[in-house]
C-alpha cells in the first residue's frame, strides 16, 4: 500500500514539474510607441517588397510588424513576440524599419492599402517578454 502510494506521489510530482520544464521565464516589458502600417509594395519597401530586412517572406494574412532600429536595443529583436493594444493577437517583429525613425512600430497589413490608410498613425501600448537569456546577453 505504502509502495503503491508512494509511486503515486512520485508520479503526481513528475507530472508537476514536467509542465514548467517548456515555459521560459521573462522580464515583461511594456512602452508606448507610434504605430502606422504598410503593404507589401514596392513603393513603400524596397524592389523586393515581399522579402523583410531580416530575410523573412511576406505574405498577406501574417501578422508581422516592422520596429524602428533604436527599439532593437529594447529587446523587440527579430521573432520577438508583441501584443499590440487594440489586438486580439500576437504579432511577431520580422522586419526593421529605416534608420530615421525612432519609437515606432509598422505593422504589416498584407496588400490592404485601403486598411493601411484607415489605421494612420496613432500611439499605442505594446507589451513583450524578453527571455532571461535574453537579459543575460545584453
Amino acid at each position: 500500500m505504502k509502495t503503491n502510494l508512494y509511486i503515486i506521489l512520485l508520479s503526481f510530482i513528475s507530472l508537476c514539474c514536467s509542465n514548467n520544464r517548456g515555459e521560459v521565464d521573462c522580464q515583461k516589458k511594456a512602452m508606448t510607441v507610434i504605430a502606422t502600417a504598410y503593404n507589401s509594395l514596392a513603393y513603400q519597401t524596397s524592389s523586393n517588397p515581399n522579402i523583410t530586412a531580416f530575410g523573412d517572406r511576406l505574405k498577406p494574412g501574417l501578422q508581422y510588424i516592422a520596429v524602428s532600429r533604436d527599439l532593437l536595443d529594447s529587446g523587440l529583436v527579430h521573432n520577438t513576440k508583441v501584443k499590440i493594444e487594440g489586438f486580439d493577437s500576437l504579432f511577431t517583429v520580422k522586419d526593421k524599419m529605416n534608420r530615421r525613425y525612432r519609437k515606432r512600430i509598422d505593422i504589416y497589413m498584407g496588400n490592404d492599402v485601403k486598411k493601411a490608410k484607415k489605421w494612420g498613425k496613432k500611439k499605442v501600448h505594446i507589451q513583450y517578454c524578453l527571455s532571461d537569456a535574453d537579459t543575460i546577453s545584453n
